[in-house]
């Protein structure tokens, strides 16, 4: 496993999270090379894909250090560790689960809670969250992680949900450190046609996107 520094540091180094709900194995693989060649190496595989455990071993062993295997849906510490073991090299909670937050600082990996209102946002980070994703953030916006950036600036965001090409600049420079796309970025569509240049060429502009917001 890489060490914790190195991960928080690819998390945010170009700053996108790719959030995968795959059918197989044999479908994230391509779906990792695809997204490797665009220039995104962090990838979230929801606990939600089928055998998921066995996808996030096999595609940490085939790639091994070339992409960042993350973890996501995590409700419960069984299932935490479970995934840990497995080759996950972070997890993120949809919902605050301190217990989870726990097991991850015990086991060196960094952990991504879900947080909604400024409220739960701030008791993430409290409870030792080394970032929170504001989820869903297609009904906020940018516009509300720069109004709670404002008195909340050391809390480092991640968004979820409404994050797109046309977006994830805008919500770069509202504040966020990173963010993470599903659909938009890998879509049930190319991996129905195994259309992989296709999701390639997404990766690259949504890189290229990051890259122009943090320049400005």
């Amino acid at each position: 496993m890489k060490p914790r520094s190195q991960v928080l540091h690819e998390l945010v180094h170009p700053g996108i999270v790719a959030v995968i709900r795959a059918d197989s194995s044999a479908q994230l693989l391509h779906v990792a090379d695809a997204l490797q060649k665009g220039g995104v190496p962090a990838m979230e595989v929801t606990m939600t894909t089928p055998n998921a455990l066995e996808v996030i071993r096999e595609v940490t062993v085939r790639y091994g250090k070339q992409i960042l295997m993350g973890v996501g849906t995590v409700l419960d510490t069984e299932t935490c560790r479970a995934a840990i073991l497995a080759g996950a090299e972070f997890v993120v909670t949809p919902v605050l689960k301190p217990e989870v937050v726990a097991l991850c600082r015990r086991y060196g990996r960094p952990i991504v809670c879900g947080a909604y209102t400024p409220t739960e946002i701030l008791a993430a980070w409290e409870c030792g969250a080394d970032f929170v994703k504001v989820f869903p953030a297609d009904g906020l916006g940018p516009s509300y992680i720069k109004a709670v950036k404002a008195p909340l600036p050391q809390v480092e965001i991640i968004p979820t949900g409404g994050v797109d090409v046309n977006t994830a600049g805008d919500f770069i420079k509202a504040g966020c450190a990173a963010v993470a796309a599903g659909s938009s970025l890998v879509s049930k569509k190319a991996l129905e046609t195994q259309d992989w240049e296709g999701i390639t060429a997404v990766a690259k502009k949504f890189v290229e996107a990051v890259a122009k917001a943090r320049a400005k």
